[in-house]
């Protein structure tokens, strides 16, 4: 298991971004949390399988279909085990 947290740069705002990722991350099994930053990026903690963290991820650079990404920055965290369910923060 693993843990990451990703921070998407773009128009990611306003286009239904964070239901999409919980959404996504929920059919694909993995745990976290995802929230919009005041600076207008959007920040997410994701668990899970790698082979299901990185399909997230590459979902991460699309996003939906109004959303426009310039950036997705990706760290890797130790796995927390800490999150039942994928959440949106409000």
């Amino acid at each position: 298991m693993k843990r990451k947290h990703v921070v998407i740069e773009g128009k990611v705002q306003g286009v239904f971004f964070r239901a999409n990722t919980q959404r996504i991350a929920a059919s694909l099994g993995l745990t976290g949390w995802v929230r919009n930053l005041s600076d207008g990026r959007v920040e997410a903690v994701i668990e899970g399988e790698e082979n299901n963290l990185a399909a997230m991820l590459e979902w991460c650079w699309k996003g939906p279909p109004y959303a426009a990404v310039r950036r997705v920055e990706v760290t890797e965290e130790p796995y927390s085990g800490d999150y039942t369910a994928f959440s949106v923060r409000y």
